[in-house]
């Protein structure tokens, strides 16, 4: 008898001990950033100073494979890379970034040509390719390494920076207040290389399919939107 009750509790409870494997494996592949380890890659300041005719932008907005996807498909961006800025802390690295201490927020620089695309449409599409209004969290990603950001190089920035933002509330793209920060960009790392160019190199990786791609699209639907509503009132 008693073995006829333990087998018919094994029965019972393996579903249940798959179910929650499945579960809590699933959450930890959607709740981090990254899954690779590569320590022996180090991080590198980038001087702030572009090529002749191009510009530079930095932008915090979450996952930094996330951001950088979405702006290396914007026309007139050069180059994006991935990095870390905002915070107090020397030569970061990811490890010590996701301790969330270094004050230092996963950040893309973008390189773009002022000629075909302008600091202003570089900031709505920052507005629109993220939530702006949840406080250190972004995505299933939670903590200050992974909140909004919108740096500025100079006095003309800010006020453009502000601008856009006062656009975006103004047209009501988001039900609640935004709380993006808006900081002057001091200094950028970049970071491990494993990170660059993540989803064009990882595509089937389990976050890039999960968050990434379905943001991405996310965005292309809602600035489409944007630019039409824009085109309707103008």
């Amino acid at each position: 008898m008693d073995m006829v009750s333990e087998s018919k509790k094994q029965r019972f409870f393996s579903p249940i001990v798959r179910l929650v494997a499945i579960v809590l494996i699933t959450t930890f592949f959607l709740g981090q950033c990254s899954l690779f380890s590569d320590k022996e890659t180090k991080v590198q300041k980038i001087s702030l100073q572009p090529e002749p005719g191009q510009k530079i932008a930095a932008f915090a907005e979450g996952c930094f494979w996330c951001s950088e996807h979405i702006f290396e498909s914007v026309p007139g961006v050069i180059d994006v890379i991935s990095g870390y800025a905002g915070g107090h802390t020397q030569n970061p690295n990811y490890e010590l970034v996701n301790t969330e201490t270094t004050g230092h927020a996963e950040t893309v620089l973008v390189y773009y040509d002022p000629t075909k695309i302008d600091y202003m449409e570089l900031c709505r599409i920052f507005f629109l390719s993220h939530d702006p209004t949840t406080i250190n969290k972004q995505g299933p990603d939670e903590g200050s390494s992974y909140r909004s950001i919108l740096f500025y190089s100079s006095d003309e920035e800010l006020k453009m920076a502000k601008k856009i933002q006062n656009e975006i509330v103004e047209r009501q793209i988001w039900k609640n207040p935004i709380v993006t920060e808006i900081k002057e960009l001091k200094e950028f790392y970049k970071a491990e290389d494993y990170h660059q160019n993540f989803i064009q190199n990882h595509p089937d990786q389990s976050y890039v399919k999960a968050v990434s791609i379905p943001r991405y699209q996310e965005f292309k639907t809602r600035y489409d939107s944007y630019v039409q509503s824009k085109r309707k009132t103008n």
